[in-house]
């Protein structure tokens, strides 16, 4: 499915230009670094995200670019971090941070985004938008933290699974909606219901992102990626669960010791499959899209909801 940003077409330029000078830097190197990030940066989804929700609720200004920007500077913050951590070489088809500058300037250039981040909102006394950013880089870490303790022990237990995932993917995606209400509303409800809609967008959006490690390999990122790494995700956790004990000890023996054999990770896939796991995720994400457009039911029937509509249907229609 594709997806047209044409409505804020010209707010996203603006958005751009005010990224790109917040992440400068007087450090020579560092200022190299940026410029990188800035050219291979992704979608900007989470920008739209923020331009779309403030749209709904007033009138864009400066404080909906300076959301955005925090929003996009403290995604990418911790991605240079996440690459570190992981060991990836590759983001978004282009050699990550780590793999050109390695570990000790990677992990200065994140810590560098984070401060730059705070500083676009203090600068301007925006206490409230900064306290809905840094409530969500928190439970990034800490679902970050809980999914490498839970995948040690095989955690298959599905509410603390949708704990991880709400902490780690949907908690910077509700704080974007939440920022962008707030910087055109100043209304408290309105913010806490954009929160609540992001949240839902986040979680229906990562439970895509399960399902393409059982896909092909057309898709953006290997399928069997997560198995390798022992993430234990929905539809895997579904099979699991609902599977005879020989069938299971199996399952759980791969994951244990042959995780990184194709054959076995095949067998894994096929196993998913017949159980039912892509229905049953697959299912989720659509619960969670509809309860997310719901939520937009209360706003007159414009431009913007159809398009914030439509980028939601588009996260969960993605083939990468």
């Amino acid at each position: 499915m594709s997806f047209s940003s044409e409505i804020i077409a010209s707010e996203l330029q603006i958005f751009d230009a005010r990224f790109k000078d917040y992440v400068k830097s007087n450090v020579p190197m560092l200022d190299r670094i940026m410029k990188y990030v800035v050219k291979t940066k992704g979608k900007q989804l989470r920008p739209m995200f923020v331009l779309l929700c403030a749209r709904l609720c007033g009138n864009i200004n400066e404080s909906t670019y300076r959301a955005a920007s925090l929003v996009e500077i403290l995604h990418t913050a911790s991605l240079v971090h996440d690459d570190v951590v992981d060991e990836s070489l590759e983001r978004r088809g282009f050699f990550s941070v780590y793999a050109l500058w390695k570990a000790k300037i990677s992990v200065l250039v994140g810590d560098y985004l984070f401060a730059k981040g705070l500083l676009v909102s203090l600068d301007h006394d925006e206490f409230r938008i900064l306290q809905i950013l840094s409530r969500a880089v928190k439970q990034m870490s800490e679902g970050e933290l809980l999914q490498l303790e839970k995948s040690r022990s095989l955690n298959l237990d599905e509410s603390i699974y949708f704990k991880i995932i709400t902490d780690k993917t949907a908690s910077l995606l509700a704080a974007a909606c939440a920022a962008g209400a707030f910087s055109t509303s100043k209304d408290e409800r309105l913010t806490e219901n954009f929160r609540l809609f992001g949240e839902k967008v986040g979680i229906a959006f990562q439970l895509k992102d399960d399902l393409f490690d059982y896909g092909t390999n057309t898709i953006g990122k290997p399928t069997g990626n997560d198995i390798k790494e022992k993430k234990i995700t929905l539809p895997l956790i579904y099979t699991i669960n609902n599977s005879d004990s020989k069938l299971r000890k199996e399952l759980i023996y791969i994951l244990k010791n042959q995780n990184r054999i194709k054959q076995s990770i095949d067998y894994v896939i096929e196993k998913v499959k017949s159980a039912g796991g892509i229905e049953y995720t697959t299912d989720k994400m659509n619960q969670y899209k509809k309860e997310a457009l719901l939520l937009l039911d209360e706003f007159p029937d414009v431009a913007a909801r159809d398009t914030l509509a439509s980028l939601v249907n588009f996260t969960t229609e993605r083939n990468k």
